[in-house]
């Protein structure tokens, strides 16, 4: 992979990029991570596929920008990007906030899209509860930086067999939640607390999609995404057994299988 910066609206977006002839896969990380967090999928698939993984607008090395920060926002980045790369229609994928990026991306941009990959997320909008809390955090990040958001929303993004083992999958998670800058978390937080509700839009998806849940995901439970695929026509659900919210990142092996079986069975 190889990082570059693309000219990207208002903003210099920092991306990576295997490259090659292969069918296009964007890969949209989740919050409050970066773009290394499909450093698993990049190494095993970016020698068929080309993968392409951007910093999302305030993640990583991609800054908040003048104009503000918002899912269809984020979601116009994207197809800028894609615009950059000469990319016409990609697979996409999501995971988490990446995933309602996704959503956003397809309800403007669906002539682009040539299958979806939607990852331990929800097509529904926040609760009223839920965004007081998204406010709350964002305050926290602004006023006393990353150290207490990561403590409070750690144990809740891995499985308990992950946490327990610790080693590298939990350092490097937390290396890159501590990595976002308090300002670029604060402007997700808010932009996820105003989302749209996709719920409506999921029966007008009509491209190959493949829906991945870990079976210990406290965020989006399992039973969630089996109510999304049920609604999505002809969706192929994969369970990741042991692992929580990041199933591409705790089981990789799992993920990475289910993903390129999903991509080399795609229509030409």
């Amino acid at each position: 992979m190889s990082k570059s910066l693309a000219r990207v609206r208002d903003i210099e977006m920092a991306y990576d990029d295997s490259g090659g002839d292969g069918a296009a896969l964007v890969l949209l990380h989740g919050f409050p991570f970066d773009r290394s967090m499909w450093r698993g999928q990049a190494e095993a698939l970016g020698g068929e596929f080309r993968v392409v993984a951007p910093d999302l607008r305030g993640s990583g090395e991609t800054p908040v920008g003048a104009g503000g920060v918002s899912i269809a926002g984020m979601a116009e980045d994207v197809a800028a990007l894609l615009d950059e790369l000469k990319l016409g229609r990609v697979v996409l994928g999501g995971l988490s906030m990446g995933g309602y990026v996704a959503f956003e991306f397809f309800r403007k941009f669906p002539g682009r899209v040539r299958a979806l990959l939607l990852a331990d997320t929800r097509p529904q909008a926040d609760t009223e509860e839920g965004r007081r809390a998204r406010e709350e955090n964002a305050q926290r990040a602004l006023e006393e930086g990353m150290v207490p958001i990561v403590e409070s929303m750690l144990p809740k993004l891995l499985a308990a067999g992950t946490r327990e083992r610790g080693g590298e999958v939990l350092e490097r998670v937390r290396a890159m939640m501590l990595g976002t800058s308090p300002e670029g978390a604060a402007a997700a937080l808010r932009a996820m607390a105003l989302r749209r509700d996709q719920t409506a839009l999921l029966p007008t998806i009509n491209v190959p999609t493949l829906i991945v849940v870990g079976s210990e995901d406290a965020v989006t439970p399992p039973a969630d995404a089996e109510a999304m695929g049920a609604k999505i026509e002809g969706s192929r659900l994969v369970v990741v057994e042991g692992a929580g919210h990041l199933s591409n990142v705790e089981r990789p092996g799992e993920f990475n299988r289910a993903l390129a079986e999903f991509l080399r069975a795609l229509p030409a």
